[in-house]
């Protein structure tokens, strides 16, 4: 009798495990993709200021066509990006791409003295500290999921019900210039 209490109590101790350590799954699951949506909140956004940034820059800069035309483009191909890896390689562009239009800026002193020039640089530049954080933060979610599905005992219980570990959020290795952050000067 007294064995069969104590198998009830492993049988319980067990499937009690069983029970957190799935729902610690789908918690961090789901923390993940809280996270990333708080990125795609801040890309949005900046999105939705560089057609105003690239319309100040026109009327004051209008044979730079080709700069701006490599902004609209990069901003169209972050747009369309749908992984983690494509957002990546999307954003370093984008982040090159505003940075020589930046520098343009420094060579029309009108421009650069324009205040809806000057405010649009600081809510991007607003922006772009935002995206950082929520990087940051969506990367450390990946890093507790990630470890989680690869340490032992919690493995099997991620491995048997399918939980895949996700892509980190992070600049290219290669690309230098993309480390940089985007220099807004007034």
């Amino acid at each position: 009798m007294n064995i069969t209490y104590v198998l009830l109590a492993v049988v319980a101790a067990v499937a009690v495990w069983l029970v957190w350590a799935y729902n610690n799954f789908v918690r961090l699951t789901n923390r993940c993709e809280e996270a990333w949506s708080d990125i795609d909140v801040q890309l949005k956004r900046r999105y939705d200021l560089i057609p105003n940034l690239v319309e100040t820059v026109k009327g004051y800069a209008a044979h730079e066509a080709g700069t701006l035309q490599k902004v609209t483009e990069a901003r169209t191909k972050a747009m369309g990006a749908q992984t983690v890896a494509e957002h990546t390689d999307a954003e370093n562009m984008l982040t090159g791409a505003l940075k020589s239009l930046f520098a343009v800026s420094e060579n029309y002193p009108d421009l650069k003295a324009n205040s809806n020039f000057v405010e649009l640089q600081r809510e991007l530049s607003d922006t772009e500290n935002k995206i950082q954080a929520a990087r940051r933060f969506y990367n450390s979610v990946v890093q507790e999921l990630q470890n989680a599905i690869e340490q032992f005992p919690t493995n099997i219980v991620g491995k048997s019900f399918g939980f895949k570990t996700r892509d980190f959020f992070q600049l290219g290795e290669n690309e230098q210039a993309a480390k940089e952050p985007v220099k807004v000067s007034f």
